[in-house]
């Protein structure tokens, strides 16, 4: 049975021009995008199973990442129903050079897993072995309650 820690996946974007919007900062559709890859990639994991997008939390976009900043995606699975996933979404901007990070957005992200028919697939269950596990359950369950 898979736990946090075993769908702990982090990402990093370098922003790009391509990537800006008019103030030379990462346009929210791109980072919502790399948030939405991210968490469907350790729902995954999690699952075992192909997974997409049911709905998305609140999303607020705290502060920029600038162009030439990297946007670090982190993501993990903190619950879990009969067939969906909650995934816990963070997006930091971080300077390439300095490794010094800022919180930008914050979101959970449902998915549901789909099976070869293409219907909603059953999920295991979601194992609390670790300290770091029951931090990562208790962190995600404290924001998402409180938005």
């Amino acid at each position: 049975m898979p736990t946090p820690e075993d769908t702990y996946i982090e990402n990093r974007h370098r922003i790009q021009p391509n990537h800006t919007n008019n103030y030379e900062t990462a346009h929210g559709g791109n980072v919502m995008k790399w948030m939405d890859q991210t968490g469907a990639l350790s729902a995954m994991r999690f699952a075992g199973e192909t997974c997409v997008t049911a709905s998305i939390n609140q999303m607020n976009f705290e502060r920029p990442i600038p162009q030439g900043e990297t946007a670090v995606i982190q993501a993990y699975v903190f619950d879990h129903g009969r067939t969906s996933i909650k995934v816990r979404l963070r997006a930091f901007r971080e300077d390439p050079c300095s490794g010094e990070r800022e919180l930008t957005t914050e979101s959970v992200f449902i998915f549901v897993a789909i099976g070869e028919d293409g219907s909603p697939t059953e999920v295991p269950a979601l194992q609390i072995e670790s300290d770091r596990d029951t931090e990562l359950q208790q962190d995600a369950r404290e924001w998402a309650n409180a938005n």
